[in-house]
């Protein structure tokens, strides 16, 4: 099959020849264009895939706290039945596990010191099949005992009350009782059973566990004030709250784990998103200069075009010449970027402590940040878009030299030739 001559011709110029010094400077420019476009599209992909896998390992950890959906009573009040409520939960495909808790908030003493915080009831059983962080700790959960009044504390809140197992603290719960002498605080004494670390700060440094019917006790509660749930794929978790919605019976509210950290998440999608922005215009920079590239190109080449005008080229076929010649920079610069930009973000954790021993740097230290390495997630809905909007701008960038190429006047061009 015969190539048309706008491809192989637009071909031909892209691998210009360095016989004069104009070509060999023009071949320069129109590598620096190739070059900036790879590692353009090479630095978006790279940043993304790092942000994305931030994000991942952050939910991740939250995940191990936080279940997939909770449903609840409203104002903190007591299931109206709570087998009823998990019967009907579990009815859904989509759950894979359910548990009753008890949530609510109090004062933790020990001496002097006293921290505010969220108080778990759970039913150690059954805790593990809702959260991974109850998976993991299940020998020191299963301490929990009803009736012996012991609690687990969150790494971070024993370390800042100073206390560790087997030592007493004092649970102070808010609605006080009514007495001659006026209203006195109920308070309630606690053995530490253990402690846990889920490696995100907020819960570690807040979240009390014990067991529901104690926390019932404590808070004067008739039953669990609602029920976790564990889902086959997390990113359904609105679709089945809807779902939920219309099957459960009586007046509860639902809530699923993007609604509990909205802020969050709303706060690292738009850091993405302005990132994104960012990253691109440099994309842009680079398909630019294709423009002076094609320019300088179409001065060079006036002979080169007047002489194919008068052998009956077109117009049109003479911008199809040029298109060509630019949108092959653009396609083998978004290649290399894209090859390279995989090449690094897969390999991003072989990569980076290469980097910080032959530096002796530490990027991510342990003691500051929650996670010590590196992560990486590459995907696609980022990556497609990325290769599609380079390979957009770079053929934008031809337009316009290229329709100026088409308007050379071949009599003009020939005249000092």
């Amino acid at each position: 099959m015969q190539i048309p001559y706008e491809l192989a011709l637009g071909w031909r110029y892209t691998r210009a020849g360095r016989a004069t010094r104009r070509n060999g400077f023009i071949s320069f420019i129109s590598g620096v264009s190739m070059l900036g476009i790879a590692l353009g599209v090479a630095a978006l992909i790279i940043v993304l895939s790092v942000m994305n896998g931030f994000q991942k390992e952050v939910r991740d950890r939250m995940l191990s706290v936080v279940s997939h959906i909770e449903i609840f009573a409203p104002q903190g009040a007591a299931l109206p039945d709570p087998a009823r409520t998990l019967a009907e939960a579990k009815q859904n495909p989509n759950v894979i596990g359910a548990a009753p808790f008890v949530a609510a908030q109090a004062l933790l003493a020990r001496g002097e010191d006293m921290k505010g915080t969220l108080v778990r009831g759970i039913d150690p059983a059954l805790e593990g099949a809702v959260t991974d962080l109850a998976a993991t700790n299940e020998q020191v959960l299963n301490m929990l005992v009803p009736g012996e009044f012991r609690v687990v504390l969150g790494g971070e809140l024993a370390r800042s009350l100073g206390v560790r197992a087997g030592d007493v603290i004092t649970l102070i719960a808010p609605a006080g009782q009514v007495t001659p002498a006026g209203v006195v605080p109920r308070l309630k004494q606690m053995t530490v059973a253990g402690t846990f670390d889920s490696g995100h700060y907020e819960y570690d440094s807040a979240l009390v566990m014990l067991h529901h019917e104690d926390a019932q006790r404590i808070f004067r509660l008739e039953g669990p004030t609602g029920v976790r749930l564990k889902l086959k794929d997390l990113h359904q978790a609105r679709e089945v709250s809807l779902e939920l919605a219309r099957t459960l019976s009586g007046q509860l509210l639902i809530r699923d784990w993007t609604q509990q950290n909205r802020t969050w998440f709303a706060a690292v999608q738009l850091e993405k998103r302005m990132m994104f922005i960012i990253l691109t215009l440099i994309v842009a920079v680079a398909a630019f200069n294709l423009v002076s590239t094609l320019v300088m190109t179409v001065t060079d080449k006036r002979a080169d075009i007047a002489i194919l005008r008068t052998l009956g080229a077109s117009p049109k076929s003479i911008m199809g010449i040029f298109v060509v010649q630019g949108a092959m920079v653009g396609i083998i610069g978004t290649c290399v970027g894209l090859l390279l930009g995989l090449g690094v973000a897969l390999n991003i954790d072989v990569i980076v402590p290469a980097i910080e021993r032959a530096l002796n740097a530490s990027f991510l230290p342990k003691d500051i940040y929650l996670i010590s390495k590196m992560p990486s997630e590459p995907q696609s809905s980022d990556i497609v878009p990325i290769g599609v909007i380079s390979l957009v701008l770079s053929f934008v960038a031809t337009l316009y030299p290229s329709w100026r190429a088409s308007r050379v006047n071949p009599a003009e061009a020939l005249r000092y030739e």
